[in-house]
């Protein structure tokens, strides 16, 4: 027995010897075929493994047939494979969205989305890759819930306006943006390209940035490679031509003599064309100025790993020319970007980045009264580009303002330059087992330098752009500040369910600049060559009186501590205190809490058995956030206004007080209350967000009315800056994201988010209870206010009903000037108060000011952004789309001039009892049609297909050395559908009050392109 025993044992170790064991080598790539280093490979419930190289090759000893291998990365899904020979792998690991998703940067630290207890939105690259945009803030437009963009033109360079969840103050609406940390203010100087994602701060939990923090916070981090990887180059770079994307129809030469005869007629004068059918076409102005322009750009990046270390390296050039003044209008950018980071030791390492920045831009007059688009629309079409001498044809008879547009583009020189560099530098040391500390140096300094030649030129009689003595002003300007942050993080969990991370840090900020500039008259020749201060004959200091510098600091404190309980119960807690140097002593110091609360509902065990369900959590978060976005120095007087005086019967020029102090300013406080829910459901298929946010302004400061008596409108003078009012922005945001991979050849995504948002002034400390603000004609009141009871910058003018048909119905209305059939009949409202209850209950039979009432919101109540991607086999597809609902705007881009030109619904004019009732006669007599009422005000409502995109991406087996050759065409701003029947809905400058006032936008043009991507 014994020795069949020993048998068996022999034959089990024999058997065991002879067992096929292999060795197995492969290579493991992502899902664009470009390999990836450092995967961790396993055999299954064993330490026995490896990791790919530089290359993603590995090779794996001695393992046993049948075991499984087990391949891991973080981003991407874990993959497993039985092995059943010796036979090479090639495994392609497919990303993890969630994965991807799971750190997220929060503000002096990065946390688990699952965690975040705030309302916080992300921008990938991918997304912005596929949008190809000019300027950064293009590329969250449509993309993020309760964030929405406006162009304050479509011209080359133009800024963008950024509003997250409403418009809550009178001053500076910006968010606080940030680049890798360092304060950006002026986003075209970073190249889209570079951004590796987009975090925005939406709700009281960007509070740790205190003050800065009012408007929002967006986060951006920039490319910086990946360690322990290979020597990689990427060129992305796209070509294209620009149009306009719209014409406004106006009269041709032979219908616009029609309309001059018949208004010249109907108001006693003789008509100035006795045969407008000879007249013909004439001029289309719009086509003189318009164009197609070209645009493009190149970006080239270098991306390097090593085990300790990581570089990224990056260069771009932009050029884009203008479809009105096509070079004469041109911008251009390049950048260079250098990150690198380098861990020292385990715990200690160095972080860095830079961004260096040259902009030229060349600007034409645009949206305001005289504005080249102004002028295109209201010159009059029988006159041509030039007269019989070739000179440039004069615009007499057309008004003050109205000048030829071919003559204004040329006769404009108009250039400026910024030369700026960005950078940080932060070092981190970890020590005792839970502790870091970090400190973080960032920078900015810029010279921003320009000139304005403007020649001796005779546009026409009595025009207010002729220049009878030539002038060129010079400036450079020196902008620059620091931002030193260091902070202590504690972080530790105990008994496997309690988690805290506790931040301790401080902040100093300084903001400084100098100003500079010269104007010179008489520049030889007239010739913009000789466009110099060297070359002027008399030179004044523009800053005479002072004024061209600027010191503002800022000193700041912060904690915050965040804990969990297993992942299910979180709560944040901060506190900021800032001191900033543009409040007086009293009332420097602002303090800043916060708290929000979180739980993980699908952690708990009575969700087990919820299948479908597979995340859930609510959040709750409050408040309170400071705005210190006012000039310097507002609580004192400063001697920087103007003095003019006569001494021994000659001027004298020295200083007097500007602005009127305030010492008792103080911080505008915004209390913010949010409440939202994430879920996930159907196989994390359905992604959802939904967001009850409300947000309450205190102490707005602003600007008031104030007595001429108090010097305000003194040369160099301004009112003082008070707290006076109260603003609520409140709604809610729903989100959701559907993405399926219905085939290894066919997967698809497509995501849509709605925002409602509704503002209300809740009190303004004015003496006549508001503030006024824009422009409308010439002459007339501003047409925008601030008003208890209104929303922010609402217009406020007369409402019509109809028009008078006869005398009959202008003998049975109320007193109304000049009016006659065929006129505006304007509503005349209840003013007088008959029962002296306080409440008007009876019109005065007259029509006046104030018979003036609500009759436009500029702020659009809704918005919302469809995505569609769809990948099948090479192929991918993307459209994006984005609408805003229920907002008006101002159309004041006509110059009510006998002479002018008009619109083509002027064909739809009163011709006699009953021929309409919506657009009023024309006549040169005196009416009050031109009074600022609803006529003018137009629904704003848009719904755009901002970008289609086509691409093709070859398999990368076919080229030897690249990774990834994908090329695309794609078409940006690509169709607007709306009823507003001026240039473009989308565009506003961004003010609270007056914002909404079309003086002839420059579309944002249509842009047709051809790109590759390339990785090698």
């Amino acid at each position: 027995m014994k020795s069949k025993i020993l048998s068996l044992v022999f034959f089990c170790f024999v058997a065991a010897g002879f067992a096929q064991n292999v060795t197995v080598q492969g290579t493991v790539n992502e899902g664009t075929d470009m390999p990836l280093p450092g995967v961790s490979i396993l055999i299954k419930g064993t330490s026995t493994g490896t990791a790919t190289d530089f290359d993603g090759n590995f090779v794996l000893e001695d393992v046993p047939i049948s075991s499984v291998l087990v391949f891991s990365y973080v981003g991407f899904q874990d993959y497993e494979v039985v092995i059943e020979n010796d036979a090479p792998l090639t495994i392609t690991l497919q990303e993890d969205a969630e994965a991807l998703d799971e750190v997220v940067l929060i503000g002096y630290g990065t946390q688990a989305k699952k965690e975040i207890t705030g309302a916080v939105s992300v921008v990938g690259s991918e997304t912005i890759e596929k949008l190809n945009p000019v300027r950064v803030e293009q590329a969250l437009q449509g993309q993020v819930s309760g964030v929405s963009i406006t162009a304050q033109s479509g011209s080359p360079g133009s800024a963008s306006n950024i509003r997250i969840r409403g418009v809550t103050t009178n001053g500076n609406n910006n968010p606080l943006i940030l680049v890798d940390g360092n304060v950006i203010e002026d986003l075209s100087v970073i190249n889209p390209n570079d951004i590796e994602s987009m975090n925005v701060l939406k709700d009281a939990t960007a509070g740790i940035y205190g003050v800065r923090a009012a408007n929002g916070v967006i986060l951006i981090t920039t490319k910086s490679g990946a360690k322990s990887s290979p020597l990689r180059f990427e060129l992305d770079t796209y070509a294209g031509v620009q149009e306009t994307s719209r014409k406004i129809p106006v009269l041709n030469a032979t219908e616009y003599g029609v309309i001059v005869n018949e208004a010249f007629a109907a108001g006693g004068s003789t008509p100035p064309f006795l045969d407008f059918t000879e007249l013909g076409e004439g001029t289309d102005w719009q086509d003189e100025i318009f164009q197609t322009a070209p645009i493009a750009n190149v970006n080239f990046a270098v991306n390097k790993g090593w085990e300790d270390s990581k570089l990224s390296v990056g260069t771009s050039y932009l050029t884009q020319d203008g479809i009105v003044g096509g070079s004469d209008a041109n911008f251009s950018r390049f950048t260079g970007r250098v990150n690198y980071n380098l861990d020292f030791f385990k715990n200690f390492k160095l972080n860095t980045s830079w961004i260096y920045t040259n902009t030229n831009r060349k600007n034409l007059l645009e949206n305001t009264l005289g504005s080249v688009l102004f002028n295109a629309l209201n010159m009059a079409p029988n006159l041509p580009v030039y007269d019989e001498n070739g000179d440039y044809t004069l615009a007499e008879g057309l008004g003050n303002e109205v000048i030829n547009p071919q003559a204004q583009i040329d006769n404009t020189h108009n250039k400026t330059y910024v030369d700026k560099i960005s950078g940080a530098i932060g070092l981190n040391y970890s020590f005792l087992e839970h502790f870091s500390a970090e400190s973080r140096f960032q920078f900015n300094y810029s010279e921003v330098s320009g000139k304005v030649f403007s020649p001796e030129v005779y546009y026409g009689s009595g025009k207010v752009f002729n220049v009878t003595r030539n002038l060129v002003n010079e400036y450079h300007n020196i902008y620059r500040d620091y931002t030193w942050d260091t902070f202590l993080t504690y972080k530790n969990s105990w008994a496997e369910s309690h988690n805290l991370t506790a931040l301790l840090g401080m902040s100093v900020r300084q903001e400084s600049g100098k100003l500079s500039g010269l104007t010179g008259y008489d520049i030889p020749d007239n010739d913009p060559a000789n466009a110099s201060i060297e070359n002027a004959s008399d030179v004044e200091d523009n800053y005479r009186n002072g004024g061209d510098t600027f010191d503002t600091r800022l000193l700041s404190y912060f904690t915050r501590a965040q804990y969990d309980y297993k992942g299910k119960y979180l709560v944040s807690v901060v506190l900021r205190r800032d001191a900033s140097t543009r409040f007086g002593p009293e009332n420097r110091v602002g303090y800043f809490p916060s708290i929000s609360t979180g739980w993980v509902v699908s952690d708990e065990s009575f969700m087990e058995n919820t299948s479908w369900m597979n995340f859930l959590k609510l959040r709750v978060s409050y408040g309170i956030v400071g705005n210190d976005r006012i000039p310097d120095y507002g609580y004192v007087s400063l001697l920087n206004g103007e003095g003019t005086y006569v001494l021994n019967d000659e001027l004298i020029f020295g200083k007097a007080e500007g602005a009127l102090a305030n010492p008792e300013i103080r911080w505008e406080k915004q209390k913010t209350f949010d409440i939202g829910v994430d879920f996930k459901f159907l196989d994390n298929k359905f992604d959802v967000t939904m967001d009850y946010f409300n947000k309450r302004t205190d102490d707005l400061l602003l600007v008031p009315q104030v007595s001429g008596m108090l010097g305000a409108s003194a040369p160099g003078s301004r009112p003082p800056i008070v707290n006076a009012g109260s603003v609520e922005n409140k709604g809610f945001e729903f989100a959701i994201t559907y993405s399926d991979d219905v085939s290894d050849d066919f997967r698809w995504n497509i995501s849509y988010n709605v925002t409602y948002l509704q503002n209300n002034v809740l009190s303004v400390a004015e003496e006549n209870g508001f503030v006024t603000g824009g422009s409308f004609g010439v002459g007339q009141d501003p047409p925008a206010r601030m008003e208890v009871g209104q929303p922010i910058g609402y217009f406020y003018g007369l409402k019509t009903d109809g028009l008078f048909q006869n005398q009959a119905e202008v003998d049975a209305h109320a007193d109304q000037a000049n009016a006659a059939p065929g006129d505006l009949r304007y509503v005349d409202q209840l003013t007088v108060d008959t029962n002296d209850d306080g409440i008007p209950d009876a019109a005065d039979g007259v029509i006046n000011e104030d018979d003036r009432v609500y009759i436009g919101d500029p702020i659009a109540p809704w918005t919302m952004g469809l995505n569609l991607g769809l990948n099948y086999r090479n192929w991918d597809f993307g459209a994006y789309f984005f609408a805003s609902l229920g907002n008006e705007i101002v159309r004041n881009y006509e110059r009510n001039q006998p002479l002018t030109n008009r619109s083509s619904y002027f064909l739809n004019r009163w011709t006699g009892e009953g021929s309409t009732d919506s657009f009023p006669r024309v006549t040169t007599g005196a009416n009050s049609n031109g009074l600022f009422s609803d006529f003018y005000v137009e629904d704003g409502s848009y719904l755009r297909i901002q970008n289609i995109q086509l691409g093709y991406t070859f398999n990368s087996d076919e080229w030897k050395n690249v990774d990834r050759f994908r090329i695309y065409a794609s078409v940006n701003n690509a169709y607007t559908f709306t009823k507003y029947t001026g240039y473009d809905p989308a565009a506003s400058t961004g003010e609270p009050i007056g914002g909404g006032i079309d003086q002839g936008f420059y579309p944002i043009p249509r842009v047709y392109m051809l790109g590759l991507n390339l990785k090698f």
